[in-house]
């Protein structure tokens, strides 16, 4: 091996590690655009059973078709936000005329309450609490509306970029599969457009699943918050449920909002008679769900969805998370799905391979 062979080897990997470091500063500053993106190719699939209904069934032009679905879309978009006005406009003349000693003394009254009832079993409660700023952080509230503003005019951007996106991506349900097929040489062509059919149908179904899922969640956590009477109970309900999202981690935050936001709506009650019997049944009505979710819900739609095995689904989320945090749990399913469809493809005499992609 001669000297100049070593050089243009060491100058090729250079170049390779200098390129591969140039595309992943490029995509992490792109990153918002990509976000964009893939939340478009999530609805596109989403849309895409309705589409096909409307252009099969009820003989819609293509166009015409993909603008009917948007624009239920966005009525459904529509809907959820209005749930959430009232209570925008409400909690920002509470804010407007905020009585801060007063709110200052509710809590006080409330903690007393608590630590009172936890004394009896030896348990200081407001002792632990001690340390705790909790009066002077509520000074912090025009703070955290001044953050809500420019959250809106970011959502807002946002919003008119994935409809935008998402009405191309469903006129034109082979945009993307184009630009890929650019990037693949001929023999593999047949290959990957077997992947990608495969991966749009198990995704759809993927995607249609979640939406049954937290919608289950949302009736039952709004049927068990109207029962005992607590206030925005519709709004709650759907931000817990949107909560379970986040594989594992999301329940157990939508469990402690829902414990915050029970207790506060009763703020000034008697805690013992009020406050802890209202809280602990809603709490019930809670896990009661989780139930629901964990062996009903699941299953359903992984199974019928993504065809693998729970434990695999498990380890997935997990690994996902260990690498990626909570993010890496959202996309783990979906990204580990779409990965075995392409082994089989391509894989389909390796051992391991036939093993994982067996339902598939």
């Amino acid at each position: 091996m001669t000297s100049n062979t070593i050089s243009n080897g060491i100058l090729k990997a250079v170049a390779i590690i200098l390129g591969v470091t140039l595309l992943m500063l490029f995509l992490y500053e792109i990153q918002t655009i990509i976000i964009y993106i893939a939340i478009s190719a999530v609805l596109s699939l989403i849309a895409r059973p309705i589409i096909r209904f409307l252009k099969h069934q009820l003989k819609f032009p293509n166009t015409l078709s993909v603008i009917t679905t948007m624009l239920l879309l966005l009525a459904i978009l529509g809907g959820l936000i209005s749930m959430f006005i009232p209570l925008i406009i409400k909690q920002g003349e509470n804010l407007a005329l905020l009585n801060i000693n007063q709110l200052q003394q509710n809590i006080q009254n409330l903690i007393n309450q608590v630590n009172d009832y936890f004394l009896i079993h030896n348990i200081d409660i407001l002792n632990e609490l001690k340390h705790v700023d909790l009066i002077n952080n509520l000074n912090a509230i025009p703070n955290l509306l001044n953050s809500v503003i420019s959250m809106l005019g970011n959502f807002s951007i946002g919003l008119f970029s994935v409809i935008f996106i998402s009405f191309f991506l469903m006129k034109d349900t082979y945009l993307l599969e184009n630009a890929i097929y650019v990037l693949v040489n001929d023999k593999s062509e047949s290959k990957t457009r077997k992947s990608i059919s495969s991966i749009k149908n198990l995704l759809s179904r993927y995607f249609i699943g979640l939406v049954f899922q937290i919608t289950v969640l949302f009736i039952i956590y709004t049927i068990v918050l109207l029962i005992f009477g607590i206030e925005n109970a519709v709004v709650i309900a759907f931000l817990c449920a949107l909560f379970n999202l986040v594989p594992y981690i999301g329940p157990l935050i939508g469990g402690v909002l829902m414990l915050f936001l029970t207790m506060s709506s009763n703020l000034g009650q008697d805690f013992q008679s009020v406050i802890l019997p209202t809280t602990i049944y809603v709490m019930i009505g809670y896990l009661f769900a989780q139930l629901i979710d964990n062996f009903i819900s699941q299953p359903l739609i992984f199974s019928n969805s993504v065809k693998s095995h729970p434990l695999e689904i498990f380890l997935v989320i997990m690994i996902g998370g260990l690498l990626f945090g909570i993010t890496g749990m959202i996309i783990a399913v979906p990204t580990y799905t779409a990965i075995k469809v392409i082994l089989k493809a391509f894989l389909s005499d390796n051992k391991i391979v036939k093993s994982l992609t067996k339902n598939l």
